[in-house]
């Protein structure tokens, strides 16, 4: 099978896989809702919280990005 670098496996899984679609759908959600919570020139206790929330989610979903990819390249090798 071809090998694939980082960016070009996530390009294909996004393509052809779509729990893989979906986890990266979330992530960038999580991303944008981080990215209006830190454009606030004041932040709230309430923003803090769930800036931490989202970090959390946003990190939980790219792990399960990353164990796909990784179960993708081991059956490469299989």
């Amino acid at each position: 099978m071809e090998k694939f670098t980082q960016e070009a496996l996530k390009e294909y899984l996004m393509q052809h896989n779509e729990e893989f679609r979906a986890l990266a759908e979330k992530h960038a959600e999580y991303k944008r809702l981080i990215d209006e919570i830190e454009a606030k020139s004041y932040h709230t206790p309430e923003d803090e919280v769930e800036e931490h929330r989202l970090k959390k989610l946003k990190l939980h979903v790219k792990d399960q990005m990353h164990q796909i990819m990784s179960r993708y390249r081991a059956s490469e090798v299989a």
